[in-house]
């Protein structure tokens, strides 16, 4: 990295010396942005501005994602200049896409770059001549003398087929694809989720494909935590980056934009929504006081406990949601597994990964039910739980006609109620979510009411409200633990035998 002496040496060669400028803005992204587009950027750009530029400079790395608090430029140095950069500097890009979530946002950008083609002398005089033209695609510019083009697209139309001439996508930029609404459901974040990862990145030059995903905090499971989780995990080659108006210290991180704490709550206060602030400019979720059940209290196991009669293992126990249908724009049957552990205040239900939510019919539905129940334990049959509304009241009655341990359960009160009731043994660790495989339903728990879906929280809610009829009078959430009985023929065996079984004295002297 350059000193500041070299830099201002460096800058005072390129302005009066035209070749020099050109061949370092061709190989220095940093360096073209300076130049040629630092109008974008009222203020002194700050460290984590720096390692934008190194990141889109070094071609290593194919996806970079970058979470950024609102007016933190993101889209200046990452969507505007390294399109253009990308496409007249030394990656020589052929096919750019710029997604965002509407046509009118995709139409802002193109209006922002085709400006900067037509207005910008310096740019023009150094690198062009440009001319812009509409593609086939629509809104699209077309660099004739590079050979490229950029194009503009949203989320409601499908990139499959679209190229340049014989050049497929190369540099594909997602900025800001999610909205409020669209994250609010389940359905909808997979609905993103699924155009990206089977439409958009699949229709490039793989593998010579690089992607660019930028935005802020909307939600938990927003495709910018999927791609940071998928990243961190291994999952998925790439970088991830956020950058927060405040870090985890306490530090400012645009000191020249903001430079103490009073600059930082004259822009809270411009705000005016504390929930937009901590999200989108501290990147910190906050969870909407309508929920039942937030996601900072779902705690997670990594490894149960094998079930022996040492580790205090109760039994497993199934909840089920009927809905027979295979239709999709029906409910969904749902069936969730919980092991039990302990008694008391000591009781621990584990929720097992991977609980069944499809559209199934009948025969699917009792198939799947059976063998749940006989594959859950080793030695025995799971205990099951079905919510007896309406025609799911026979189901438990043919369960049990085959030899299964089936219960109906009429619901009580509203789903809300009846997983508020929930909330604590939540909240304290008693119910514990398998680490992997649980997303949808904690999503749908943690969700309930903006969900397309909530079978899976009903098949939960049932479940886990019938665990303590498992505890034959012990109620797994008092305070005390269970005293075990005596063995037959030992000291005070009789006495607890009277007083467990009252009807039975006198019994024993009778003769027949």
């Amino acid at each position: 990295m350059e000193t500041e002496k070299e830099i201002k040496h460096i800058i005072d060669l390129m302005v009066h010396d035209e070749n020099l400028r050109r061949k370092i803005t061709r190989t220095s992204f940093r360096y073209f942005f300076g130049t040629y587009l630092s109008h974008y950027i009222d203020y002194t750009i700050a460290p984590f501005h720096a390692e934008m530029f190194h990141l889109a400079e070094d071609p290593i790395h194919q996806t970079i994602t970058i979470m950024a608090a609102r007016n933190s430029a993101k889209s200046a140095i990452l969507n505007t200049a390294l399109a253009i950069w990308s496409v007249l500097g030394a990656p020589e890009k052929k096919m750019v896409i710029i997604v965002s979530r509407t046509q009118a946002k995709a139409k802002q950008h193109f209006q922002n770059i085709k400006r900067e083609f037509e207005s910008n002398k310096l740019l023009r005089n150094d690198l062009g001549p440009f001319r812009t033209e509409e593609s086939q695609w629509g809104s699209s510019i077309i660099l004739t003398k590079y050979d490229a083009q950029i194009t503009f697209a949203s989320t409601e139309q499908s990139l499959r087929g679209m190229r340049y001439k014989q050049y497929r996508t190369d540099l594909l930029i997602l900025d800001d694809i999610e909205d409020d609404e669209s994250v609010k459901t389940l359905e909808g974040r997979n609905k993103t989720y699924d155009w990206v990862t089977m439409d958009a990145i699949p229709s490039g030059n793989l593998p010579n494909l690089r992607i660019v995903l930028l935005g802020t905090l909307l939600h938990e499971d927003s495709i910018m935590m999927r791609f940071k989780k998928e990243i961190e995990a291994g999952k998925r080659s790439g970088v991830y980056r956020e950058y927060p108006l405040i870090d985890a210290s306490g530090n400012i991180l645009w000191k020249s934009k903001y430079p103490d704490m009073d600059a930082v709550e004259a822009e809270r206060k411009r705000i005016g929504n504390d929930r937009a602030w901590h999200q989108e400019f501290l990147l910190h979720i906050v969870s909407s006081t309508e929920r039942v059940i937030h996601p900072e209290w779902i705690q997670y196991y990594h490894a149960m406990p094998p079930m022996t009669h040492d580790n205090q293992y109760r039994g497993s126990f199934i909840g089920v949601d009927l809905a027979w249908s295979e239709s999709e724009t029906s409910d969904k049957t749902a069936m969730v597994v919980a092991h039990v552990f302990g008694w008391r205040e000591h009781t621990r239900i584990y929720i097992a990964p991977n609980p069944v939510n499809e559209h199934l019919n009948s025969v699917q539905g009792y198939d799947m039910i059976k063998v749940l129940a006989d594959t859950t334990e080793a030695n025995r049959r799971a205990k099951i739980y079905i919510e007896g509304n309406g025609y799911q009241v026979s189901a438990a009655d043919r369960l049990q006609l085959e030899g299964y341990n089936a219960d109906s359960v009429i619901s009580k009160g509203d789903k809300r109620s009846r997983l508020a009731v929930l909330s604590s043994y939540i909240k304290n660790g008693t119910v514990l979510f398998a680490d992997k495989g649980n997303e949808t339903l904690i999503s749908q728990i943690t969700n309930l009411g903006n969900e397309r879906y909530d079978d899976l929280c009903d098949a939960f809610s049932l479940v886990a409200s019938e665990v303590p009829k498992s505890n034959k009078g012990y109620h797994p959430f008092s305070l005390l633990p269970p005293k075990r009985p005596p063995e037959k023929g030992d000291d005070g065996w009789e006495q607890w035998r009277e007083s467990r079984f009252p009807i039975t004295r006198g019994w024993d002297k009778m003769k027949f």
